[in-house]
């Protein structure tokens, strides 16, 4: 089992560490310290370069035990960037086992509960003599930006076929064993500018055709498995000048990627009708983010993650995500991966809050995770 003070301690220590997204320096430069420690290689990629944020992605690798060099590698990630409010967070353990920060800032869990169990992992295969095939660490900046560091990651650095991001909600147990492809869409629509009170009857409101176009879009949720929604209504001006401009920021989410391209469809087709039928013109551009992933009962990374649940005593439990995560996109880099929950609870919240004796499990699951993925042959 896990050294309860040694992780509290560690964990504290890190979510003193100032690092709301796109300022990871800090914390960047602390977790090259801790893996380096445990002999393991850390390298660092060029994504800072590539998004501006303050640190680049962490490798740190730890090779196989004596004869266990031809189990496949095991992939395990966290994120290392926070939400904001995130600067001088003071955590504290309270009476009810919980810790939490002083309510002025978020506590920082989501994910650095994930990193201190990697960190106390390493000392439990040192102290334990743990045999183990070979492990990567990978630890993302940016993953609050929108996954913008492992979106800029070099696939190639990736030397694990199989993997497990410890960074969802749920109590531990619940494995996220799909989540939605995300597509953002930017909609314009031109009109015509006149006076509203001399001649508006010349003019061509792009309120107005963008209103008509947002009414007739099916948004919300779609089905179980596809939802869509209206971010941002932009335009307009002094009341005396009919609007001629208008941008409309959006999304389409769907694990069926046929679902999302006829989601994508209605929406242009409505901008389009909406446009033609007054006069104006419309501009449609979609982009995928991230890829979505979906995986049987019976695949290898749900398997494994069950037996290892199964050994620490939780009861496996297996959900699909609405959400986006680091994990999409490292099954988008051909890492089939599964996303596990650590316990966290009200994240992006001041009133953020973990379970100590949490922790102290997921660092549990962590060796049961290698000790599971030594038995690949």
């Amino acid at each position: 089992m896990a050294n309860r003070e040694r992780i509290l301690e560690r964990f504290m220590e890190l979510v003193r560490i100032d690092s709301e997204t796109g300022n990871e320096a800090r914390i960047s430069d602390a977790l090259k310290r801790s893996f380096s420690q445990f002999g393991l290689e850390v390298t660092e990629d060029d994504a800072a370069e590539r998004t501006g944020h303050g640190a680049g992605n962490l490798f740190a690798w730890l090779p196989a035990t004596a004869g266990h060099e031809s189990v496949p590698a095991l992939l395990l990630t966290s994120h290392m960037d926070t939400v904001t409010p995130g600067k001088g967070i003071k955590p504290r353990l309270d009476d009810d086992g919980y810790i939490r920060s002083d309510g002025t800032t978020i506590l920082g869990s989501d994910d650095k509960a994930g990193i201190a169990a990697m960190l106390e992992a390493l000392e439990m295969l040192s102290e334990q003599n743990v045999p183990h095939g070979p492990v990567q660490f990978v630890i993302t900046i940016g993953e609050e930006s929108g996954l913008v560091g492992s979106r800029a990651m070099d696939a190639d650095r990736l030397r694990a076929n199989i993997g497990f991001a410890l960074d969802s909600n749920g109590e531990i147990g619940d494995i996220a064993v799909a989540a939605p492809t995300q597509a953002k869409v930017k909609m314009v629509i031109r009109g015509r500018s006149a006076h509203a009170g001399v001649n508006p009857e010349d003019g061509i409101s792009a309120i107005q055709v963008a209103s008509k176009a947002v009414s007739r879009m099916p948004l919300g949720r779609i089905d179980r498995e596809t939802t869509a929604n209206i971010g941002k209504f932009e335009g307009g001006g002094p009341t005396n000048i009919v609007c001629d401009y208008v941008k409309l920021d959006a999304e389409a989410r769907s694990i069926v990627q046929e679902k999302l391209d006829r989601q994508l469809e209605a929406m242009k087709e409505a901008l389009e009708s909406a446009a033609g039928e007054y006069g104006g013109t419309s501009e449609f551009a979609s982009e995928i983010v991230y890829p979505s992933f979906s995986f049987a009962d019976d695949a290898e990374v749900v398997q494994l993650a069950k037996k290892a649940l199964t050994s620490i005593g939780a009861t496996p439990r297996t959900f699909v995500s609405g959400g986006g995560s680091d994990a999409n996109v490292f099954n988008g880099k051909g890492v089939a991966t599964v996303n596990l929950a650590v316990g966290y609870k009200d994240i992006h919240t001041t009133k953020e809050r973990i379970k100590a004796d949490d922790l102290v499990r997921v660092a549990d699951l962590v060796v049961a995770l290698i000790r599971e993925a030594a038995h690949r042959a």
